[in-house]
């Protein structure tokens, strides 16, 4: 009735959940009540409460459901680690943000390029689904993003989960280190970590950052003072170093 007084077709509303979100929303919502099934059963609750609790009619549908997402039985895998994936909204456009109970494994904007290739990595390197859901980690960074896009945060505490080569998190590390609204070059960088020949691979690793703004690999630039190599497109990336520039 509220979509008709806004004169809104549900269809309209398919289309535009479909095309931000990737699935329909009936896929998101049984996969949010996957994951909070999931949670459940990893606290010790018998899996018949479970279902009810969690809105499925018979136990054999919760069981069929868990199955085709989790690939293995309700009453098999609760010890293994699952990734969320939910959405938020920023003023450069939605972005996809990835959590496991460690902390946020992916922050990126739905555009990218690679980010279907990076969902793959992600799945191979953890060995585990990704599902939508939420946790307290990916609430916090929403809460952190959105105040950074305001101008009120220039720091950010929210844990992260990044697996990668030795020397990618040693890269990951050194943009971690560079101050808010500074730049710096892939030269410097390398120079930063003690490889000063080793620009290209720092840059390389730097195009692999799969954090986006947390990891701030939009504060590298070229030696000539060239905007480069950004995955988020090059206008987001002076979007975010003029606004730094703003607000330090």
């Amino acid at each position: 009735m509220i979509l008709k007084e806004h004169q809104i077709s549900p269809e309209t509303i398919r289309r535009w959940f479909k095309k931000n979100y990737g699935i329909t929303f009936q896929a998101y919502q049984r996969m949010y009540r996957i994951n909070n099934a999931f949670q459940e059963l990893k606290i010790g609750k018998n899996v018949i409460n479970t279902a009810y609790d969690t809105g499925y009619e018979s136990l054999s549908g919760f069981g069929y459901t868990y199955k085709k997402i989790m690939k293995n039985a309700p009453s098999q895998n609760t010890n293994n680690e699952i990734i969320l994936v939910n959405r938020l909204t920023t003023p450069l456009g939605p972005m996809f943000i990835f959590a496991t109970n460690q902390g946020i494994c992916l922050l990126e904007f739905v555009d990218r390029r690679m980010l279907e290739t990076e969902f793959k990595q992600l799945q191979t390197q953890l060995n585990t689904k990704i599902i939508f859901g939420e946790n307290s980690h990916i609430v916090q960074t929403k809460n952190e993003i959105d105040e950074y896009f305001q101008g009120i945060r220039k720091y950010f505490a929210v844990k992260l989960h990044t697996p990668g080569t030795d020397f990618q998190r040693t890269v990951w590390d050194s943009l971690k280190q560079i101050p808010y609204g500074k730049l710096t070059t892939y030269k410097e960088q390398a120079e930063n970590i003690n490889n000063p020949h080793a620009i290209r691979s720092v840059a390389s690793a730097n195009g692999f950052n799969r954090i986006a703004i947390i990891i701030p690999c939009h504060r590298v630039i070229g030696s000539n003072g060239e905007l480069m190599g950004y995955g988020g497109g090059l206008e987001r990336k002076r979007w975010l170093i003029e606004h730094e520039k703003r607000h330090s």
